[in-house]
């Protein structure tokens, strides 16, 4: 029977291991911060490297449709606004081969916006000013209806907060808002170029039903070799290798533990494929950070991972038994005539070349 002195004990453990474990969590985090971000960019919502290695950034809905070029220190060098856009809900950064930048305004809290937008721009190394025009990429899924501008059911996957470019399309992934929460992610597929898509289903997986904040991907990345994806999540990164086709969940995933929750909204990989860059939103004046993970040293707990194959050998055929040799008349054999020997070859005699005069030796 517990008594109130064991119970005491008991809740002053429970209490003493608690606050080792969110301080273990609190280090994990703050032991890869590199960076802290200008103060402008508080609600920083994508991030991406261009083809020079420099980190640009871009603001969550609310501020100017602007992205922003970072120093070393995480301070603002330079600012380039996109004339023809607005943002509405930007969440999400990506790239193609040839460094075009792609920004998702697709964030969709309500499930009330029918048509999403993605502005398309030109390699930032290449534009010269301050502002420049997009190419604009709309989408809707093929079940959104809205009636008479009522909001469509809660139990949906209209809202976006993560994209990636992969063989000349976009893959977006959604922000889960179902009633009750799923814990599902949903891929969904369209097009790289200016036209309106409707977009395609591809796969779904599930990251955690606990707590659906804890659980919404809010941001994806590609490595550049494409071999990795990664998708963020309040504390953790999801891994994915392996995968067959454009379905980037048909093969291994991991999970990556990143800490003490905070609001991670922006990932990206580095040129070396390995190092991982993410950030977080200013949230009760916690955040507005830049952290750097090592995919080759960080802790991977497989969540899934495929079964290779078995190559099947078929086994060698057993040989075949000689017939068996009937009985017969035995017939002596004739003994084989001796083969004559040959006379020996004789032999060309032997010729003794003559010297050859040089222009060093003269006749005898």
């Amino acid at each position: 029977m517990l008594t109130k002195k064991s119970i005491t004990y008991l809740v002053l453990a429970t209490t003493a291991i608690f606050i080792a474990v969110q301080g273990y969590r609190v280090w994990l985090l703050n032991s890869v911060k590199f960076i802290s971000f200008d103060s402008r960019l508080k609600e920083i919502s994508g991030i991406e490297f261009d083809k020079r290695q420099r980190l640009w950034a871009i603001n969550d809905g609310g501020d100017e449709p602007r992205l922003y070029q970072l120093d070393d220190t995480g301070d603002i060098v330079r600012s380039i606004k996109i004339t023809n856009a607005k943002n509405s809900d930007w969440e999400d950064m990506t790239q193609d081969y040839f460094g075009h930048f792609f920004i998702g305004d697709f964030g969709n809290n309500d499930n009330d916006r029918e048509w999403l937008t993605i502005y398309k721009i030109e390699n930032p190394i290449d534009i010269k000013g301050d502002t420049t025009t997009a190419e604009i990429i709309k989408f809707t899924y093929p079940k959104f209806k809205a009636v008479n501008g009522e909001k469509p059911r809660k139990n949906v996957h209209y809202d976006v907060e993560a994209f990636i470019y992969f063989k000349r399309n976009l893959y977006l992934f959604t922000k889960n808002r179902t009633s009750p929460f799923d814990g599902k992610t949903r891929i969904y597929k369209i097009g790289d170029h200016a036209a309106n898509f409707d977009a395609e289903y591809i796969n779904e997986f599930s990251t955690c039903t606990i707590i659906k904040e804890l659980c919404w991907v809010t941001s994806a990345a590609l490595s550049p070799d494409r071999t990795k994806l990664v998708l963020l999540d309040s504390e953790r990164l999801w891994l994915f290798e392996n995968w067959k086709d454009d379905d980037f969940f048909s093969g291994d995933a991991y999970q990556i533990d990143l800490g003490i929750v905070t609001q991670k909204e922006a990932v990206t990989f580095a040129a070396d494929n390995n190092t991982i860059i993410f950030t977080d939103e200013v949230f009760n004046g916690i955040g507005g950070n830049g952290y750097s993970i090592q995919l080759d040293k960080a802790k991977k707990i497989p969540v899934r991972k495929q079964m290779k194959k078995s190559i099947k050998v078929k086994p060698r055929p057993k040989p075949i038994a000689p017939p068996p040799i009937l009985d017969a008349p035995a017939v002596p054999l004739s003994s084989p005539k001796p083969v004559p020997k040959s006379p020996p070859a004789k032999l060309a005699p032997t010729i003794e070349p003559k010297p050859v005069q040089t222009a060093e030796t003269e006749p005898a």
